[in-house]
């Protein structure tokens, strides 16, 4: 796997910006986050990551984010981003490159190994709770809208 070199990037709402254009061409190249107005945005979950594995300093004006406290701050607005961080981190830490689902339903895209940008994702992941109850039939639909 990879190493993903040291990021700094500040807190805009509730994603963390980053705008080094070097930064911004290696993350992208590895699947991280989206360019917006040439800054590169990640989700939540990515943030969490990069956090969680220290590759990211994160700041909102001079004080700087730790793990817990963004996860803290991400629950308020999204209860299951723990769920998600966690499917997140298994399926990166597995060397897949792993992004925000189509909707539909799903939580992500996954692409195969080495392949991101080159075909499609491979697989679409719905992620569910231990001792959460779903329906088959609600699965079945979310899979028939894709």
């Amino acid at each position: 796997m990879e190493e993903t070199p040291l990021v700094s990037g500040t807190l805009v709402s509730d994603q963390a910006c980053i705008s080094d254009k070097n930064m911004i061409h290696e993350l992208e190249l590895k699947g991280y986050g989206e360019i917006e107005q040439e800054k590169l945005f990640l989700k939540q979950f990515e943030t969490l990551y990069l956090l969680y594995t220290n590759k990211l300093v994160l700041k909102k004006g001079k004080k700087q984010i730790d793990f817990d406290f963004f996860m803290n701050a991400c629950q308020n607005t999204d209860s299951e981003i723990l769920t998600k961080f966690l499917i997140y981190r298994d399926l990166r830490n597995r060397g897949y490159v792993v992004k925000d689902g189509f909707g539909f339903g799903s939580d992500f895209r996954v692409y195969e190994r080495g392949h991101f940008g080159e075909k499609g994702a491979k697989f679409l992941i719905f992620g569910l709770n231990e001792g959460q109850q779903e329906k088959m039939g609600n699965l079945q639909k979310k899979i028939q809208e894709i």
